[in-house]
């Protein structure tokens, strides 16, 4: 979401999610390589096709460490692999420095640390929240979340209607 720029004109705002806020010549790989690697992704598997998986361990008792334990075992059987390619990719022209930007912090992340996020929150200049949440957070705290999806339509909205009526 944060590569879209341009290329998405429908898109008004951004909300993210205890999520990775690249800047302009970032990386994923280069940031995550910084320091030991957090709970969730130490034992990343990469299969012969190049796409990494999570363990079943570190998914359920670190990705989705607060999620029901059922639930976060059926996420698990589910996982979307993610391209190995991905952590190379560098970033070209973020769009939250052309979009206003929501930023939720899962505050006892095992995934992105939470100081890792508040950095990409502050820096992009962000509406931010704080859940005391793992990685998952629209899954363990969907009403934070949706409160939060919620605030920014209403401002999208209201800037938009002001805009039009300015026109």
């Amino acid at each position: 979401m944060t590569a879209l720029g341009a290329e998405a004109p429908n898109v008004n705002g951004l909300v993210y999610i205890a999520a990775f806020g690249l800047d302009k010549g970032e990386s994923l790989g280069a940031l995550l390589a910084q320091g030991p690697p957090a709970p969730a992704i130490a034992h990343l598997n990469i299969d012969k096709q190049g796409y990494a998986w999570l363990p079943e361990d570190d998914f359920v008792n670190h990705f989705a460490g607060d999620v029901d334990p059922v639930q976060a075992k059926v996420m698990f059987a589910v996982q979307q692999p993610m391209a190995g390619s991905a952590f190379e990719y560098v970033m070209v022209e973020p769009a939250w420095k052309s979009l206003a930007s929501w930023y939720v912090v899962a505050q006892d992340d095992q995934a992105l640390p939470p100081d890792a996020q508040r950095f990409f929150a502050n820096r992009m200049g962000a509406t931010t929240v704080e859940a005391k949440s793992n990685h998952l957070a629209m899954v363990s705290h969907p009403d934070e979340v949706v409160r939060l999806i919620k605030t920014a339509a209403e401002k999208v909205q209201r800037t938009e209607t002001l805009a039009s009526a300015s026109r």
